[in-house]
C-alpha cells in the first residue's frame, strides 16, 4: 500500500531532492536547519530517525563530523517517538520524546546541551540534571541557549546567558538544566519560544512574559533594557496570549480572538506594520479582519507567517532578501512554506509533521477510487478490458456524462470511437484533474476533448504534444491539429517544421502526407520564408 497518507510533503525543501521517491514516502516528520539549510533529520512511518546533510559540530547526532549525502540512521533515537525539536545557530539540536524525555547533540561551546561541560556532542545524550522526575513537552533554542516546557508548566535553561536568556538572574552561562523561577515560581507555562537571545512564555492565563537581550525591543516591554529574568509584557493587559513565535530579533503573538501581535526589530518590515520602525510595545497587526489560528516565525530568520482560520497562509518580512512590510497572501496552504520558499536560511520554524490519522483529501480520496471496482457502480468496456467509475463523480466532472447518464441506467456501457489507452486517460482526468500520457496518445486524447467539448483537457493535451514535439513525429502531430482545430497547436507545430524543414521532409510521415495537407504546408511555408535561398 502507499502511505499516500503518511506522506509528508518535503518537495520545498532542496536538501531532500537528493533521496530517492521511496525513501520521501516514508517520512512522517522532517526538521531542515543549519546556517545554508543544508543539514536535516526526519522520521519514518516505522519510527526510525535518519540524518543527512553537512553536519557541522556533528549537528547530526551520528557519532562523527562525516557529511552525508545518504541518509544515515540515528539508531539511539528509533523507536523514541519525537514530539518536539528545535535547534541553535551551532547548531545544536534537542529533543522531546513522547516519554517526556530530552536529548541534546551537536555545538556545546557554550553548554547548550546542558551537560555540565562545553564538549561538543556527537550523539544524542539524555540531558538529565533536575529533569528526570520530570516529563518534558516542548523545546525551544535561541542561538546558544535551550529552554524546556514540562507538563506541570514549569519551565527549565541552559546554556548561552550573555544577555539573561537562561533567566537565572545573572549573566554566566547555566551548564545544566535549572528552573526559571523568579517572578514565574507558581505559574503555568503552555507555551515557549526563543529568538536569538531571548526567551518567551505564554501562560495558562492568556499573560506572556520574556527575559533576555532586548535591544530591538523584542522582550515588548516598552524599553530597550535586557531583563536577566522572566517580565510580564504589562501592555498586553486584558488580552489573552495563546500563542507566541520568536524570529531572530522579533515576535510574535496570537490572542484567543485570533488577533496578532508584533513587537521588536522591524528593519525587513517583519512587523507587518507597513513600516520599518522598531516597536518595543506590541503592535496590532491589520490582517484584514480575517482571524488567524498560527502565528510563525524562527529565530534564524526575519520572516514572519500566519495561517487564518479558513486555511490561507500569510507572509511578511524578509522575503528572499526583499522586505515586505505588510501581511501578503500567499498560494501556501502551510505556514511551512513560506520559510521553505522566502526566508533565509530556508529552514524549518518547528518540526514538519504529518497528522498520523490517515486523513486524505477530497483530490486524493478520488485519485484513489479512480479504476477500482470496490464501489464502483458503473463499468466501460473498451478494447475487451473493464474501467471502473462511478457515476456520480462523472456527472459531476463532466456535462456528456451528465447528460448521457441521465437518460440509461446501464452498468456497463461500451465504447467503440476510442481507444482504452486514450478513454482510460480521460476518465482519469476526471478523477485527478491531470493526464499523464505520451504526445502520441495526446493526439487521440485530443480528439476526444474536442468530440466531448472538454476545454481544458484540450489545453492540457495542446501542451503535452508540444513538449513532445520531434522531427519524427511533428508532421503527425500537426496533421493531429489541422483535423481537431488545435489552431494554436497548429501554428506550434507549423513553426517547428518550418524550422527543421530540411530533416521533417525526409520523414516517413512526410512522404505519406495527405494530398491537400501537403499543398496547404508548401503554401504556407513559402509565404513564411522556407524556400528563399
Amino acid at each position: 500500500v502507499e502511505h499516500l497518507t503518511s506522506m509528508l510533503d518535503v518537495g520545498k525543501w532542496p536538501v531532500f531532492a537528493l533521496l530517492p521517491p521511496e525513501e520521501l514516502r516514508l517520512i512522517r516528520q522532517a526538521c531542515v536547519f543549519g546556517s545554508a539549510a543544508n543539514e536535516a533529520l526526519y522520521v519514518t512511518v516505522n519510527d526510525e530517525v535518519f540524518a543527512l546533510g553537512t553536519n557541522c559540530s556533528g549537528c547530526l547526532g551520528l557519532g562523527d563530523l562525516q557529511s552525508t549525502i545518504e541518509p544515515r540512521r540515528i539508531d539511539v533515537l528509533c523507536g523514541k517517538k519525537i514530539v518536539s525539536l528545535s535547534y541553535g545557530t551551532g547548531p545544536h539540536v534537542v529533543i522531546a520524546t513522547a516519554d517526556g524525555e530530552v536529548f541534546a547533540w551537536g555545538h556545546n561551546g557554550y553548554s547548550q546541551l546542558g551537560n555540565g561541560t562545553t564538549n561538543h556532542g556527537l550523539t544524542p545524550a539524555l540531558v538529565s540534571t533536575n529533569l528526570l522526575s520530570k516529563r518534558v513537552t516542548e523545546v525551544a533554542c535561541g542561538s546558544h541557549h535551550t529552554i524546556a516546557l514540562t507538563t506541570d508548566g514549569e519551565v527549565y535553561a541552559w546554556g548561552y546567558n550573555n544577555s539573561g536568556q537562561v533567566g537565572s538572574g545573572s549573566t554566566a552561562n547555566q551548564p545544566t538544566p535549572r528552573r526559571v523561577s523568579s517572578c514565574l515560581q507558581s505559574k503555568v507555562v503552555v507555551n515557549i519560544a526563543c529568538g536569538q537571545l531571548c526567551s518567551m512564555a505564554v501562560l495558562d492565563n492568556g499573560e506572556i512574559y520574556g527575559w533576555g537581550y532586548n535591544c530591538n525591543g523584542q522582550l515588548g516591554l516598552g524599553n530597550n533594557g535586557n531583563q536577566q529574568t522572566p517580565c510580564r509584557i504589562a501592555a498586553l493587559q486584558g488580552v489573552n496570549i495563546i500563542q507566541v513565535a520568536c524570529g531572530y530579533a522579533h515576535t510574535l503573538a496570537l490572542t484567543d480572538e485570533g488577533f496578532v501581535y508584533a513587537w521588536g526589530a522591524n528593519s525587513y518590515g517583519q512587523l507587518g506594520t507597513g513600516n520599518k520602525s522598531n516597536q518595543a510595545l506590541p503592535t496590532p497587526i491589520n490582517t484584514d479582519k480575517e482571524r488567524m489560528v498560527e502565528v510563525a516565525a524562527c529565530h534564524t530568520s526575519h520572516t514572519s507567517a500566519a495561517k487564518t482560520q479558513s486555511g490561507q497562509v500569510l507572509m511578511w518580512g524578509q522575503c528572499r532578501g526583499q522586505a515586505v512590510a505588510s501581511p501578503h497572501l500567499t498560494h501556501f496552504s502551510s505556514t511551512d512554506d513560506v520559510f521553505a520558499c522566502f526566508a533565509t536560511p530556508a529552514v524549518t520554524w518547528h518540526l514538519l509533521s504529518v497528522d498520523g490519522d490517515d486523513y486524505l483529501t477530497v483530490a486524493q480520496s478520488l485519485k484513489k477510487e479512480f479504476d477500482s471496482p470496490e464501489i464502483s457502480d458503473l463499468k466501460f468496456l473498451v478494447d475487451g478490458k473493464c474501467i471502473h467509475v462511478h457515476k456520480a463523480l462523472l456527472k459531476i466532472r463532466c456535462e456528456h456524462f451528465r447528460a448521457l447518464l441521465n437518460e440509461t441506467d446501464e452498468d456497463a456501457i461500451e465504447i467503440h470511437q476510442f481507444s482504452y489507452l486514450v478513454y482510460r486517460a480521460f476518465l482519469e482526468y476526471l478523477y485527478t484533474d491531470t493526464i499523464n500520457l505520451p504526445p502520441e496518445d495526446a493526439i487521440g486524447l485530443l480528439d476526444l476533448a474536442t468530440f466531448y467539448r472538454e476545454t481544458r483537457l484540450k489545453r492540457l493535451c495542446q501542451e503535452t504534444i508540444k513538449r513532445g514535439i520531434s522531427e519524427e513525429n511533428a508532421i503527425t502531430l500537426l496533421s493531429a491539429a489541422v483535423k481537431y482545430e488545435a489552431r494554436d497547436l497548429e501554428e506550434f507545430c507549423f513553426k517547428f517544421c518550418v524550422n527543421h524543414l530540411t530533416a521533417v521532409t525526409q520523414t516517413q510521415a512526410f512522404a505519406d502526407m495527405d494530398h491537400d495537407l501537403l499543398k496547404n504546408f508548401i503554401s504556407k511555408a513559402s509565404r513564411y520564408g522556407a524556400f528563399k535561398n
